[in-house]
Parts: structure tokens; sequence; C-alpha cells
């Protein structure tokens, strides 16, 4: 088997954004007690997160960006927009979320694991160079592909976001970067309401950019073929050093935010194929990231099916 890491920790249930609110910190509890339920934790290596230092942040998020979000956190109001409510924990939570998802890069580049999923929140693929927003306050992943670049000196980062919203802050990051390629999937039209085809970057990034949107009720044929005949060509064209998941799990058939008809099984079938593209390409270095993903019982299935996949022998 695969030596898996996880990442978690109770810090992760400090951030909390009030009764009703779909990104709560039931999310990571609903996770981790399938896990212990089902043995899935067994045989996993726990990663202990820890506090990212603020020049790592500042790689992609601007100082401003920083003060803006604390300041909220301070006033326990909203951090850009009033569907990402904060209280006086979530900037030091965040800051432990983009800290355990680089203690996950550091494992697998040492060698300790092979993969990694993080199990963190806030979640992050929203949240642009100056604006935090969609439940999203510092974007965890683009974070970790600048580090991935300049802590371990890896040129080519793949980031893979099959939320059903469009990632649009990793987006916008990346744009003009032809060292980032960035791949989405996502229902269409929705929310954030970028990620249409004709995105496909500026300037020397022309062209690593991918959006896939699909219509409301697409389901494992439709996620399918877009792996099979884009995302994979593509990766082969582009041939990562190092591979990031944005894994929201809110394109699920059951999630009370999405329209997309995904099940569990789907979700290990789109993990065994960005699995392959990574054993092809990078000595299967991966790190998956938590994003979306709001039924509870959905998101614990689906969860549970990504390990299981991650922590299989190659059959690249």
């Amino acid at each position: 088997m695969n030596r898996l890491g996880f990442v978690y920790s109770d810090v992760y249930l400090q951030h909390k954004t009030g009764p009703g609110h779909p990104e709560r910190p039931e999310r990571l509890s609903a996770i981790v007690r399938r896990l212990e339920r089902h043995g899935g934790a067994t045989g996993l290596v726990a990663i202990e997160p820890r506090p990212a230092p603020k020049e790592w942040i500042t790689t992609v998020h601007s100082d401003e960006h920083l003060v803006a979000v604390r300041a909220a956190a301070r006033e326990a109001s909203y951090a850009g927009s009033l569907d990402t409510p904060v209280c006086h924990e979530s900037y030091e939570v965040a800051v432990h979320a983009v800290g355990g998802v680089l203690a996950a890069v550091d494992a697998v580049m040492a060698g300790d694991v092979r993969s990694a999923f993080c199990a963190v929140r806030p979640p992050g693929h929203h949240a642009t160079e100056n604006a935090a927003m969609g439940f999203c306050l510092l974007n965890n992943v683009a974070i970790a592909a600048r580090y991935v670049q300049k802590r371990h000196g890896l040129g080519k980062v793949l980031i893979v976001d099959w939320d059903v919203h469009h990632g649009n802050g990793t987006q916008d990051i990346f744009y003009d970067d032809p060292s980032v390629f960035f791949f989405s999937v996502h229902q269409w039209p929705f929310y954030p309401g970028t990620g249409a085809a004709r995105e496909r970057g500026v300037g020397k990034g022309e062209g690593t950019t991918l959006n896939v949107p699909l219509p409301r009720g697409s389901g494992q044929r439709e996620y399918l073929h877009a792996f099979e005949d884009q995302l994979r060509p593509a990766a082969n064209d582009f041939q990562p050093d190092f591979v990031l998941i944005s894994a929201g799990f809110d394109a699920h058939e059951h999630d009370p935010i999405g329209d997309m008809r995904l099940t569990a099984d789907d979700f290990a079938q789109l993990t065994h194929i960005v699995k392959t593209i990574a054993e092809k390409h990078c000595g299967g270095r991966l790190v998956s990231v938590l994003e979306g993903g709001y039924h509870l019982e959905g998101l614990a299935d689906s969860v549970e099916a990504h390990l299981k996949v991650l922590s299989q022998n190659s059959t690249a």
C-alpha cells in the first residue's frame, strides 16, 4: 500500500460560521467519524499542521488582504462578502489550514508519504490575491503551489479542481503564469460566474488554464469525458512535477448546494485518473486539499472513497 498522509486537527473546528451555514465544523467531524468507524484511518500517516509563516502566504496574497481578514476576525463579522462569516479564531484557523497543506507538501517531498489528503477548513479556492469570498479566506492550494516551486524548487505544478464551483481565485492568481496548469470542471452557469471554456489564460500563461463547464445534472459520463479527453492529454503535454487537487465534493448527487449527480464511486474514478497522471509524470507526488462538500454523509462517503484510491498501490 502507498503511505498516505492525513492532515487534520481540532483547531479546524474553531472556525465558526453560525447556525445554518453550510461550511460548518461538522463537515470535518463527519469525515473523521467515518474513517474511525470503518477503519479507514488505519495506516494513514498523521501529519501535524502548524501555522503557515506569513512569508509563504504573501507569495499569493497581498498584505492588505491579510490585514482585512484579520480585522474581520477581530470584529467577528464577514470577510469580503456576506456569505463568508468569521469568528474571532477564524484568521488563525485559516493560517493553520495553509500550514497543514504546506506540511503535507513537505512530507511528500521528504518521502515520508507518497501522497496526502488535507482535511482542513476554511476552504480556499475562491480567495483571490486581495479578496475573501465564497466561504474562503486564504487560498490553500495556490499557496501550496508556490511553496512547491519556491521552497522545494520544482518547476511545474498541476492543479485539478473538481469542486462544483469554479475556483476563480486559483485561476486568477495563475492566469498569466505558464508554470502552473489550472484545470477546473464545474457546474455552469453557477457561482461565482467565472470558468467559461474561453478562459484559457493570458500572455505567457495562455493555454495553461483549462475550464470544462458542465450543465446542471451532469454525472459520471460527463465528468469522465472531461478527465479522460481533456485533462489527461493536457497533463501529458504539461508534464507536471507535482499535482495538487482542490477536492470539493459538492458535485455529489445529494449535496444541498450543487445540482450535479456524482456518487462516491465516481469520485473514486476521478481520483484514479489524477493519481495515474501523478504516477506517470512526478513519481506520484500528490496532495489533495478539501474544498466544498456540504451533505455530511455524501461528503464522508466521497472522502472515504477518495482516500481508498490514494492509498492503493499504483496500477498506472
